[in-house]
């Protein structure tokens, strides 16, 4: 009786608890308090804006909490600047506008508005790097890239996402573009982690990707695109090859 008891406990317990392990997903920082924005930060290169892990929030012209495009950022940062310590609460606006090379350590989005974050600037040979940190609830993209160049994206969570990374599919100005992936954390849901363009030269390289809750796997990796300076991008494929989408099946890892 003692052991058909604690065989019911058991069960019990198993059923109590594994719920809850499906429902797990990324961690977020708890702020240490609220910073409401009516106008954007700019933030200029030189001395690191650190935001002390407050809570930035849009209000006035920055608090519709809409998806329409051309809407200001929370954050513009210029040329050779670092924001480091931010979380984004809604509504995040545009969220972070990188004029050239640029740093953000440590910045969280708790709810992504039109974008986490848009790479713009002019030069082949800038850097957006985005190291630490996290994304969620982005029903389009996190990170938009406009301009040319890298964007490094490394030891970073998203979670309930459309795309973590696009390059431009429709600019007007088309660039070759580059996205470098690195410890990366996807919780499902989320329909893709990178979509470039190959027509125009882009590439991905991915390595350490671990993805969560997706045991039918029906996250893309890498999505390859015709980009186009109007209209409508086609997509043409995904998955890894030797040119555009550098990955092996061994550099992501599902649980």
């Amino acid at each position: 009786m003692k052991k058909l008891a604690t065989m019911v406990l058991a069960a019990a317990l198993t059923a109590f608890l594994a719920p809850q392990a499906q429902a797990a997903g990324s961690t977020f920082p708890t702020p240490t308090g609220q910073k409401p924005t009516g106008a954007t930060i700019k933030v200029p290169a030189g001395t690191p804006y650190d935001g002390g892990m407050k809570r930035f929030y849009g209000t006035g012209n920055l608090g519709s909490g809409g998806q329409n495009e051309g809407q200001d950022p929370i954050f513009q940062l210029a040329d050779g600047a670092t924001l480091k310590n931010v979380v984004l609460g809604a509504p995040a606006a545009d969220g972070v506008h990188c004029l050239g090379t640029c740093t953000l350590t440590n910045v969280w989005w708790e709810d992504v508005g039109e974008d986490a974050a848009t790479f713009k600037g002019s030069s082949s040979s800038q850097t957006m790097t985005i190291n630490g940190g996290g994304a969620r609830k982005a029903s389009d993209k996190v990170f938009q890239h406009n301009g040319p160049g890298t964007m490094i994206i490394r030891n970073f969570q998203v979670d309930d996402f459309g795309k973590l990374y696009r390059s431009c599919g429709n600019c007007k100005t088309q660039h070759k573009r580059h996205v470098v992936l690195e410890n990366i954390t996807a919780f499902s849901p989320g329909k893709s982690l990178v979509g470039i363009n190959t027509n125009y030269g882009d590439t991905a390289r991915f390595s350490k990707i671990t993805i969560v809750g997706d045991s039918s796997k029906k996250i893309a990796i890498c999505e390859k695109y015709k980009g186009v300076t109007s209209g409508e991008p086609t997509k043409i494929g995904s998955g890894p090859d030797s040119t555009n989408c550098l990955y092996k099946t061994s550099d992501v890892t599902y649980r």
